[in-house]
């Protein structure tokens, strides 16, 4: 494990995201897309290599966790805007909060 300063963590810019809708990525066995509220930064798609462990309905309506500041990724032609955070177990566990906030709401 590399330790970072506290000015590397600062730099990284963690949302609340309220997921709006889910579904799987046609012709892929594990992505799903996502459409999520980050608030004032508005909808972004996000696309979570997800699907070997949970079905689209399972997002709907979650409040996630987002680095809402990733550099884009094109997967399967789609254009991840962010990433959602989860464990590295099996199966994944999705970073979530205790009760639902305001889409957008900073993580610190």
């Amino acid at each position: 494990m590399e330790v970072i300063g506290i000015e590397d963590f600062q730099r990284v810019d963690l949302r609340v995201g309220l997921v709006k809708s889910a579904e799987r990525v046609p012709g892929s066995e594990k992505l799903i897309r996502l459409i999520v509220d980050l608030g004032e930064l508005g909808e972004r798609q996000i696309i979570a290599g997800l699907g070997k462990w949970y079905q689209p309905e399972f997002f709907q309506g979650k409040h996630v966790i987002v680095v809402a500041n990733l550099k884009p990724k094109k997967m399967m032609g789609l254009e991840s805007q962010g990433m959602l955070l989860a464990t590295d177990t099996d199966p994944p566990v999705l970073a979530t909060v205790e009760k639902p906030v305001k889409p957008g709401a900073r993580l610190f």
